[in-house]
C-alpha cells in the first residue's frame, strides 16, 4: 500500500464489496473476508472476533491461525490484546505482541510464531461488535495508512454485521438484532405491557458503506452539509433575541457544523473508498468513543452536539428518519434515549409502554407517563441500540425489566402475569362503589392524583372520592412559552367541571430540581433537589404565582376551591404564600369577579422541618398533605434518583412511621385535615400501615385504588396497629416482616 494508500484502500474495499455480494453462507463470507484482508495487506494472519455476549469474544473466522480454533477460542472482555481493544475501543499496534502487558497466549490457535499484532475495534455508533486483527511473523509496526485501512474495513464489517450479512448456523453468528435480550432498568411507572417497538428516533441504517466513485460521494456529502448548515442557521435565526445561554449553545452547534476538521476527515474517508453516509458514521463512531472516555461535562456536551449533527446529516443523506413514512404498530412500546413531556403527550394514550435509556423517577416524562397510566422503565442501558422498529417487546414496569424479542417461555409467563392482573382488575371493579372500610369499621378516604384533563375520567372509573393532588406544572412544562392566565383559568374550570362536585386539590407550580421550564434559564446548583424550587421560586419571583392564583380563583367561578403550596419547609413560607392568595382574592373582588364560596389553603409537608413547625402553623393551615416521595428521601438522606441507596430505606422503617405518627398526633390535636400523597400511598401494604398509624386520607394513582381498597376491606386495622406497636417495642428496624406475617395468617 506504500505507493498510493487511497487507491489501495479503495481497491481493498471494492474487493470486499464483491465478496459480500456473492451468494454464500455467513461463515463462508467471513472466511473469504479474512483471506482477502490478509492477502491485500501482505500479512500471514487476519482474524475476526465477534461478541458472543456482552462479556465474551469468540474467534469467528481466521486466515493463518489453526482452523479448528474457530468458534472454540473465546476471550473475556479485557483479556489479552484482543480483549484490551474491545474494552478500550482503541487500536493496539505492536511489533512484539508477547512483550506487551496483558498479552495472553492461546495455544490452540498456533499464534506463537507471529510477532507483530494490530487490532482495531469493530463498532457502530459506540456499540462494540468485535475486533479485527492482523498479525505477521516479521516484527514491525503497521503504518498509519495500514491502520487507517483496517479501521475503514472494520467500519464496513460493523455495518454488514448490523445488516445480518454473517448469519450462520453457529449460535455465535446469529445477528445481534435477532437474539432475545433481557434488559434490567428501574421502575418509574408500574404496570405490564406487551407490544411492538416504536423508536422515537429511528436509527439510520447505512446499506451502501462502499462507494464506486469518490467524486460523486464528495458532491453528495457537500450538498448534504450545505443543507445541514442552512438548517442550523434557521435554528439560530429563530432563537435570535431569546435566551442568551440557548444562543451560545446554538452558536457552538453552528461552529461544529462549519468545522473544517470534521469536513476534512469525512472527505478523507470518502477518498479511502467509503460512501458519504459511511464517512459520516465513521467520524460519528470516533466521536462517540471519545464521549465515553471523557469526564469533562462541557466536552461531553460538545461531543454530543457533534453526534446530533451527524445524525441530522445521515438523515439528509439517506432520507431515513421521521420522514420515512413508517407506520406505527397498533400496540406501540415507545423506545427512546430520553423524551420531553410535550413529545410524549403528542403520542398520548395510544402507547402501551415506554422504555428510556436515561430518564429519572421524577422527570417530566415520568410525570406524564404516570398521568397517562403507561408502564415506564428507565435507565434501560443499550435499549436504543438493541431494539429495532417492530421488534416484539414486553415491559414489566413493576420490576423495571424489559424483555426484547422474548422466547416462548418468557412470553407464556409474562402473559400469565398480565392475565392475573386483568382478573384482579375485574375483582376491584366489583368494589368500585363501596367504601374502603376495614373489618373493625374504620373508613379510609381514597383519592387520586392527576395532572391532565385526560386523568379525570379515572375519577369515576377508579372509585376515587376526589382528586387529592392535581399537579399544575404539566401545563407549564409542555409549552415553549409561559401559558396565559386565560388559558389556565379555562383549564382549571374544565377540571372542576369534570370532577362533578368532588373535591380537587390544586397544587401550585412545583418547578425546580428536575422540573425546569423550557423558557426559564436553569440555575446551576450543586444539589437542585435541595435548592431553589417550588414555593421558594414562587416567593422569590411572585409574578407567576400571582398569575396562577388569579387563574385558579377565576376557574373556580364561585365554586369551593382547595389550593395547596408545595415544598413548604417553615411556617413563614406558608404565611407569605397565603398572603399572596389573599391579595389575589382582593384583586378579583375589586374587578367584580365571583369569588369561591369557600377557599381551603393547604401545604405539602415534604421536609422533616415542617413536622416540627410551631403549633400556630398547625392551627392556621387549612389542611396538610404529606408528600411521601420527597419526605422519605430527605428523612433518610437518600436521593430517590440514586439506585444504590434509594431502595435501602424502607417506608415501613420504625423511625419513619414514628415520625409520621407524630405528625398525625399534632394534626389530631389541632383538628387539621391530613392526607398522605405519593407512591407509597398506592402500595397496598404501605397504605395499610399508613392507615394504621392514623392517616385517614390517602391519594394515589388511579390504578392503585382498587388493590389498596381491596386489602383495606379485608383487614382489622386495630389488630394491625398492635402488630406495629409490638414490632416497635421489640426494637425491629422495619415492621414489614411482622406485618407480612400478620397478613399471611389472616388471609390478607
Amino acid at each position: 500500500m506504500a505507493q498510493d494508500p487511497q487507491f489501495e484502500s479503495r481497491k481493498l474495499l471494492g474487493r470486499l464489496r464483491d465478496t459480500l455480494a456473492e451468494d454464500s453462507a455467513g461463515q463462508e463470507r467471513l472466511d473469504r473476508i479474512t483471506h482477502l484482508i490478509a492477502s491485500s495487506m501482505g500479512t500471514e494472519v487476519c482474524s475476526i472476533y465477534l461478541f458472543r455476549d456482552e462479556e465474551t469474544l469468540e474467534l469467528c473466522a481466521t486466515e493463518g491461525l489453526k482452523p479448528e480454533a474457530v468458534h472454540q477460542t473465546r476471550l473475556r472482555i479485557g483479556e489479552g490484546l484482543v480483549g484490551r481493544v474491545a474494552k478500550t475501543s482503541r487500536t493496539v499496534n505492536t511489533p512484539d505482541a508477547p512483550s506487551e502487558q496483558g498479552f495472553r497466549y492461546m495455544p490452540e490457535t498456533g499464534e506463537e510464531i507471529y510477532s507483530s499484532f494490530s487490532g482495531v475495534p469493530i463498532q457502530r455508533l459506540g456499540e462494540n461488535l468485535g475486533v479485527l486483527v492482523v498479525q505477521s511473523k516479521e516484527a514491525r509496526n503497521f503504518s498509519a495508512d495500514e491502520i487507517y485501512a483496517l479501521e475503514v474495513v472494520a467500519m464496513v464489517l460493523a455495518e454488514m454485521t448490523e445488516l445480518g450479512a454473517f448469519i450462520g448456523d453457529n449460535d455465535a453468528m446469529q445477528a445481534r438484532h435477532r437474539q432475545s435480550v433481557l434488559i434490567r432498568g428501574a421502575c418509574a411507572q408500574e404496570g405490564a405491557a406487551e407490544g411492538r417497538v416504536w423508536l422515537h428516533e429511528p436509527r439510520v441504517v447505512v446499506t451502501n458503506p462502499i462507494a464506486d466513485d469518490p467524486d460523486i460521494e464528495l458532491k453528495r456529502l457537500h450538498d448534504a452539509v450545505d443543507q445541514l448548515r442552512v438548517g442550523v442557521d434557521k435554528m439560530l435565526d429563530g432563537a435570535a433575541g431569546g435566551d442568551k445561554e440557548q444562543l451560545q449553545v446554538l452558536e457552538a452547534y453552528r461552529m461544529f457544523a462549519n468545522s473544517k476538521g470534521w469536513m476534512r476527515r469525512m472527505e478523507q474517508d470518502i477518498a479511502q473508498g467509503l460512501s458519504a453516509e459511511a464517512s459520516v458514521e465513521k467520524e460519528q463512531n470516533t466521536a462517540r468513543t471519545r464521549m465515553e472516555q471523557v469526564t469533562d461535562q462541557y466536552l461531553r456536551e460538545r461531543l454530543h452536539d457533534l453526534d446530533d449533527l451527524s445524525n441530522r446529516l445521515l438523515r439528509i443523506l439517506t432520507g431515513q428518519g421521521s420522514q420515512t413514512g413508517a407506520e406505527m404498530p397498533p400496540d406501540p412500546i415507545l423506545i427512546a434515549r430520553n423524551i420531553g413531556p410535550a413529545e410524549l403527550l403528542e403520542y398520548g394514550r395510544g402507547l402501551k409502554g415506554i422504555v428510556l435509556e436515561e430518564g429519572s423517577v421524577g422527570s417530566h416524562a415520568t410525570i406524564v407517563a404516570r398521568a397517562l397510566a403507561i408502564p415506564l422503565v428507565i435507565h434501560s442501558d443499550r435499549i436504543t441500540t438493541e431494539a429495532l422498529n417492530g421488534d416484539h417487546i414486553m415491559v414489566d414496569g413493576d420490576q423495571g425489566v424489559v424483555h426484547l424479542r422474548p422466547d416462548e417461555s418468557v412470553v407464556t409467563a409474562f402473559r400469565d402475569k398480565i392475565a392475573m392482573q386483568a382478573q384482579a382488575q375485574q375483582r376491584y371493579a366489583s368494589i368500585r362503589d363501596k367504601t374502603a372500610t376495614t373489618l373493625d369499621g374504620i373508613t379510609i378516604s381514597l383519592q387520586m392524583n392527576a395532572g391532565l384533563m385526560a386523568d379525570l375520567p379515572s375519577l369515576e372509573n377508579s372509585g376515587a372520592e376526589g382528586v387529592g393532588l392535581f399537579r399544575t406544572e404539566l401545563q407549564f412544562l409542555v409549552r415553549n412559552q409561559m401559558p396565559k392566565r386565560s388559558e389556565l383559568s379555562a383549564l382549571y374550570s374544565r377540571v372542576m367541571d369534570a370532577a362533578q362536585g368532588k373535591r380537587v386539590v390544586f397544587r401550585t407550580l412545583d418547578i425546580g430540581s428536575d422540573k425546569v421550564l423550557p423558557y426559564m434559564t436553569p440555575e446551576d446548583e450543586p444539589n437542585p433537589a435541595l435548592g431553589w424550587r417550588a414555593i421558594r421560586v414562587g416567593l422569590d419571583k411572585p409574578g407567576v404565582m400571582r398569575m396562577q392564583l388569579q387563574a385558579l380563583l377565576r376557574g373556580a367561578n364561585g365554586r369551593p376551591l382547595a389550593v395547596m403550596f408545595p415544598f413548604v419547609a417553615q411556617y413563614e413560607e406558608y404565611t407569605r404564600a397565603a398572603e399572596e392568595l389573599e391579595k389575589a382574592k382582593e384583586r378579583e373582588r375589586i374587578l367584580g369577579h365571583p369569588l369561591p364560596e369557600r377557599i381551603e389553603i393547604g401545604a405539602m409537608l415534604e421536609t422533616p422541618s415542617l413536622g416540627f413547625a410551631p403549633q400556630k402553623f398547625f392551627e392556621e393551615v387549612g389542611f396538610l398533605s404529606i408528600g411521601g416521595n420527597d419526605l422519605k428521601q430527605f428523612f433518610f438522606a437518600a436521593d430517590r434518583e440514586n439506585e444504590r441507596v434509594r431502595r435501602r430505606y424502607d417506608t415501613l422503617n420504625i423511625s419513619f412511621l414514628s415520625f409520621l405518627e407524630g405528625i398525625v398526633n399534632r394534626c389530631n390535636t389541632t383538628k387539621t385535615p391530613l392526607s398522605f400523597c405519593g407512591e407509597d400511598a398506592g402500595r397496598p401494604i404501605e397504605a395499610l400501615c399508613l392507615a394504621a398509624m392514623g392517616l385517614r386520607t390517602l391519594s394515589m394513582r388511579p390504578a392503585s385504588i382498587g388493590p389498596v381498597k381491596s386489602l383495606i376491606r379485608r383487614t382489622n386495622l386495630t389488630q394491625l396497629r398492635q402488630i406495629i406497636v409490638d414490632s416497635r417495642e421489640r426494637g425491629d428496624q422495619s415492621v414489614r416482616p411482622a406485618v407480612m406475617e400478620f397478613l399471611r395468617k389472616n388471609g390478607g
